[in-house]
């Protein structure tokens, strides 16, 4: 397997959600990879499957799906349809030979700068991990 020295991953962040907790971090100055880029959305289950593949045909090792959760001001349902983008690409995936494991969801709340920091940090070391690194 090729090396991968910092991997890159896609964040697709809710612009209500958590954008604020993103934003949050680094005013905070809590320190997650330089390799994280972020993608603003209204909600998260906007985000469609073909972007997720688009991402790691450009490059991305990794993409994470910041999740509105229970508090989506758009949908009461938005939890459950995010939900079912993830494993439909899941499976699409799976089909195309990519590892399922590179594509993560969790919902962040807007006073959530820890949990993405440990979000960001964690999946960095996966991605590397699983690269053999």
């Amino acid at each position: 397997m090729e090396k991968l020295d910092n991997p890159k991953i896609l964040v697709f962040s809710t612009e209500k959600i958590s954008d604020p907790a993103i934003d949050m971090a680094g005013l905070l100055k809590k320190h997650y990879p330089a390799t994280v880029y972020t993608v603003n959305v209204p909600c998260s289950s906007a985000v469609k499957p073909k972007w997720i593949l688009h991402a790691f045909d450009k490059g991305f090792d990794g993409v994470f799906i910041a999740a509105d959760g229970t508090d989506c001001s758009y949908s009461d349902t938005c939890s459950e349809k995010t939900s079912e983008i993830v494993k439909t690409t899941h499976e699409i995936m799976r089909e195309k030979n990519i590892d399922p494991a590179r594509l993560k969801m969790a919902a962040i709340c807007s006073v959530c700068a820890e949990a993405f920091v440990k979000h960001m940090k964690s999946f960095h070391s996966h991605l590397l991990e699983a690269k053999g690194n």
